[in-house]
């Protein structure tokens, strides 16, 4: 069995003259999540109806699950939270999910329980008797949510997940896209709130204009992390044989006067401004020398937009009719 849950190859979709997508290579490993991002109109949705087998692609290839584009045994295997959705008002949220374990083929023995699993996984329980129709948009994003993870599906397509959700209901979401990956499926995540993309996925990708401007795993994307601190009362403070950072990671300063410890585990940050404290200093600040998913992403579409503006239409040099 293959160890990946997706591969696409110069993946093109042409509507006419319109090319919705250009060319489209992501790879999408068994039980990982990975983002995929780009601003309206970058190719997302198009890049999903090609997965999910809704359309044809104009061009190139690619693969769900081991098994060709559009494959029905393949489409049996995935679970789809589209962005836009809505139930009839006068089911009940055990009727919808009821109705979608048929759909999916799961055994008529198993599907009470598995209907139950995933409405205490997205925290419907108690409300399964109550009809959508009375349902707030959070709710209903929880059902969707549900039906998306009924049977274990091997690959998770989400389409802005927590969208209409609050605080609370964000984390919950994260806690159920890291238990399904935790159970072994992979994770396809479109998001706008790039935070919670930061905080879950393994990779990224992030497409304009139907192409991939930027790929790979947040490390290699963001590179290092580092943190900075301005600190005073520590003699020798960037000296290795005397500081007591430099069992935390290199340290050096930069122009401001401020110490920088890169690479640095995000997890030892507290325990290093202790130690700071510890051997007589005071820290005023200390800033994480990451930058952050949305500051790439701005910059990488910003400046694609910008490369493509200064480029000649492709009708230019046509001679004039």
């Amino acid at each position: 069995m293959t160890d990946l849950a997706i591969e696409t190859r110069g993946l093109r979709k042409q509507y006419g003259a319109t090319v919705a997508l250009e060319a489209l290579d992501i790879r999408v490993e068994a039980g990982e999540v990975f983002g995929f991002l780009g601003p309206n109109g970058a190719g997302k949705t198009t890049a999903v109806k090609l997965l999910l087998g809704l359309t044809r692609p104009s061009g190139g290839e690619g693969s769900v699950l081991g098994r060709p584009l559009g494959d029905l045994g393949a489409r049996r295997r995935i679970g789809y939270l589209p962005e836009l959705f809505r139930y009839q008002a006068w089911l009940t949220a055990r009727e919808v999910l009821d109705l979608h374990a048929s759909l999916a083929g799961l055994p008529s023995n198993r599907r009470r329980a598995e209907v139950d699993r995933v409405l205490a996984l997205v925290g419907l329980v108690g409300r399964d008797r109550d009809r959508t129709g009375g349902f707030s948009k959070g709710m209903q994003q929880r059902l969707g949510l549900a039906a998306a993870l009924l049977g274990d599906p091997a690959l998770v397509i989400l389409d802005e997940p927590t969208s209409a959700l609050d605080p609370v209901g964000r984390e919950d979401v994260r806690a159920i896209i890291r238990d399904a990956r935790e159970r072994g499926s992979a994770v396809l995540l479109n998001s706008h709130l790039l935070g919670e993309v930061e905080r879950l996925c393994d990779h990224v990708a992030i497409v304009n204009k139907g192409r991939v401007v930027a790929a790979g795993s947040l490390a290699q994307l963001l590179g290092e992390q580092a943190v900075r601190l301005h600190v005073t009362g520590l003699a020798s403070a960037a000296d290795p044989s005397t500081s007591p950072l430099a069992s935390f990671g290199p340290v050096s300063v930069d122009d401001e006067g401020w110490l920088v410890v890169r690479p640095v585990d995000p997890e030892r940050i507290p325990d290093l401004v202790a130690a700071v404290v510890a051997a007589g200093g005071r820290v005023h600040a200390v800033d994480p020398g990451r930058r952050s998913l949305e500051d790439l992403f701005l910059g990488l579409v910003r400046d694609d937009n910008a490369d493509n503006a200064t480029e000649p239409a492709d009708d230019a040099t046509a001679p004039a009719a």
